[in-house]
């Protein structure tokens, strides 16, 4: 038996060396040919996009795939695993487990979908890096609010503080070993409408990938899942949108594989009420949606968390913003406020490593 070491190459005769040599160069033209017979028989492949309407808004499923066929089976997959979601998750939909846990008895334990506990089990993480900043909670404030957005009134005083015993993160007990959950308070009422999105967009991703097509995008309005980069491409380029609403104008654009990111803010959602601007994002400590003017922009491993942290930063505000999302791991924000004076772009220190030099057609993210 051979034993190749360093030291016997050392004292190897010519012929030895010689023989050495012959053996290397097969072996690494062995190697070379099958490198180049590897990248001919890989398939090529096409690029394909696929729409889909769900959670009040619009999927939209952009892959690359052998063929057709290959392509429609994993979006149509994709899709359905979204609209199980939406039944479990709707705050619109009365019969959903979401809508149904809210009607239990306050203080019992609910069993629930392994779905609905890793959401909710989520959003606790990220109200309590925020505290309580963000909060799926935040329903019979929400409820008020959609009211008040269609009479382009604000809610009363009174209904505000009749609604807040119901509204605290701490109100909500999780149990992982039984996998419920916990109601603490009467009248509260769940919404997940900050985190929901991005979590299905992951979940139809990963269904893309199951099913061998791994080169995909899953874009739901803001929040955007990216899987593994278009062929020949080092990552899928994303446009970040400006502030102003009535600019197409992008502020930047980032390249990005295997992350997620997300864009909220007011610029597409809003309200005028008495001559004041009032964002569709609601802030927990007063029931009322946010009357600065902010878009943020977070990049991280997923779009679940993405979803999350970017509204949340909405509501911190950008300094306290971006301390939270230097206590998310791997996540980085870009934060754009506008007032009457002036603009201003506030980046998180991870931001910087996302900013590719390009000059591709980007995929814009609404907020």
């Amino acid at each position: 038996m051979e034993f190749w070491s360093a030291r016997r190459m050392q004292f190897c005769d010519t012929d030895c060396k010689s023989a050495l040599r012959r053996r290397i160069c097969l072996v690494i033209l062995s190697l070379v040919l099958w490198a180049g017979f590897s990248r001919a028989s890989e398939p090529a492949l096409q690029r394909f996009q696929f729409t889909h309407p769900a959670m009040g808004t619009l999927f939209s499923i952009t892959c690359y795939a052998e063929n057709t066929n290959q392509a429609y089976a994993a979006t149509t997959l994709a899709f359905k695993r979204i609209d199980v979601l939406e039944d479990i998750m709707s705050d619109y939909q009365a019969d959903s487990e979401l809508m149904l846990l809210c009607e239990k008895p306050p203080g019992q334990p609910v069993p629930v979908s392994a779905d609905l506990f890793v959401v909710l089990q989520r959003a606790q993480k990220v109200s309590e890096i925020s505290g309580g900043a963000f909060d799926v909670t935040v329903g019979p404030y929400v409820r008020l609010w959609r009211f008040a957005r269609k009479k382009k009134v604000l809610p009363m005083e009174t209904e505000l503080r009749a609604a807040a015993p119901a509204v605290g993160f701490r109100k909500l007990r999780l149990d992982k070993q039984a996998r419920t959950v916990t109601l603490l308070v009467p009248n509260m009422r769940l919404d997940l409408g900050g985190i929901a999105k991005g979590f299905a967009a992951d979940e139809a991703l990963e269904v893309l990938k199951g099913r061998g097509v791994n080169r995909a995008l899953v874009a739901a309005s803001g929040d955007i899942a990216i899987g593994e980069p278009p062929p020949g491409k080092k990552g899928w380029t994303v446009g970040i949108s400006s502030i102003d609403a009535h600019d197409n104008e992008t502020t930047t654009n980032v390249m990005l594989a295997n992350a997620g990111i997300s864009t909220s803010g007011d610029t597409e959602q809003f309200i005028e009420i008495g001559g004041r601007r009032y964002s569709h994002i609601i802030d927990p400590t007063t029931g009322l949606g946010l009357t600065n003017r902010i878009q943020a922009t977070v990049i991280a491993r997923d779009a679940t968390t993405t979803d999350a942290m970017a509204t949340t930063v909405c509501v911190l505000g950008p300094k306290r913003g971006i301390a939270a999302i230097e206590k998310t791991p791997h996540a980085a924000a870009l934060i754009l406020t506008k007032d009457d004076v002036r603009h201003e772009t506030l980046i998180s220190p991870r931001f910087r490593q996302f900013l590719p030099k390009t000059t591709e057609t980007p995929i814009q993210p609404e907020p």
